[in-house]
C-alpha cells in the first residue's frame, strides 16, 4: 500500500498544475494563520470563487482579530455575502475573534485542542489551519479527501473523521500537509461524486473505482 500511495501522490502532483488551486492554499501563501482561519470558515458550503471574493473583501477591511471586532455582525455579513450561511459565519467570526483577543493575545493558537475549542471550528478547519497556517503536519479531510481516499482503496471508512485517523496510520507524514491540496481540485474537476471522468483520469489504471456505479 505504501508503494501505491507514493505512486498516487506522484501522479496527483503531475495533475495538480492543470487544475484550479484551492482558495485556502492561495491565502496560505501570505503566511498568516488568521487569514487561513477566516478563509476556511468562509469556504464551508461555499464555492471557491465566492469564497475567494468574500475573503478578499473582508480581509481588505479587517486583517486582525482586533480590527475584526471593530465591525458589527451586519457589516461582516454584508462583506462576505453571498457565502453560505453568511449571517451565522459573521456571528462565529466575531465570537472567535473575541476569544482570540481575550485568551490568546490576538493570535491564532497552534494546538488542535485549542483550535477545536473555538466556536464552530471542527476538525477540518482546525487541521487546515495547522497545516496551511503553521506548516504543522496535519491531515485535513473534507468531502473530496474522504470520498477519493475510499474510492482509491487507501482507507475503508464511513465518515471524514474516521478517514482522518485511518490516513494517519497509512499516509506517510511527508504527505499530510499537501494531501488535501492535491485531492480537492482533483475531486472538483475529475474524480467527482457522481459519474467521475475515469476515461481521462491518470489514476484510472491504479484505481479500483470502489463505489463508482457509472463514469465518463
Amino acid at each position: 500500500m505504501k508503494v501505491q500511495i507514493n505512486k498516487i501522490i506522484e501522479i496527483l502532483k503531475e495533475i495538480y498544475p492543470s487544475l484550479q488551486e484551492p482558495i485556502v492554499t492561495e491565502v496560505a501563501r501570505e503566511g498568516n494563520p488568521f487569514f487561513v482561519l477566516i478563509s476556511t470558515i468562509l469556504s464551508l458550503r461555499t464555492k471557491d470563487k465566492t469564497t475567494k471574493e468574500a475573503t478578499q473583501r473582508l480581509l481588505s477591511v479587517a486583517k486582525t482579530p482586533n480590527e475584526m471586532l471593530k465591525l458589527t455582525q451586519e457589516q461582516i455579513a454584508k462583506l462576505i455575502y453571498p457565502v453560505g450561511f453568511y449571517n451565522v459565519k459573521a456571528k462565529n467570526i466575531l465570537e472567535i475573534c473575541k476569544i482570540l483577543v481575550e485568551k490568546y493575545d490576538s493570535k491564532v493558537p497552534d494546538s488542535i485542542d485549542d483550535l477545536l475549542s473555538l466556536p464552530n471550528v471542527g476538525r477540518k478547519t482546525a487541521n487546515l489551519v495547522l497545516s496551511k497556517g503553521f506548516n504543522i503536519p496535519a491531515i485535513c479531510v473534507d468531502i473530496h479527501v474522504h470520498r477519493i481516499s475510499n474510492r482509491l482503496g487507501i482507507v475503508k471508512t464511513k465518515t471524514p473523521v474516521q478517514t482522518e485517523f485511518e490516513l494517519m496510520k497509512v499516509l506517510p507524514k511527508q504527505y499530510w500537509i499537501e494531501y488535501n491540496d492535491l485531492l480537492v481540485p482533483f475531486g472538483q474537476n475529475i474524480c467527482m461524486p457522481i459519474s467521475p471522468f475515469c476515461s481521462k483520469c491518470k489514476l484510472s489504471f491504479i484505481c479500483p473505482k470502489i463505489g463508482v456505479k457509472s463514469s465518463r
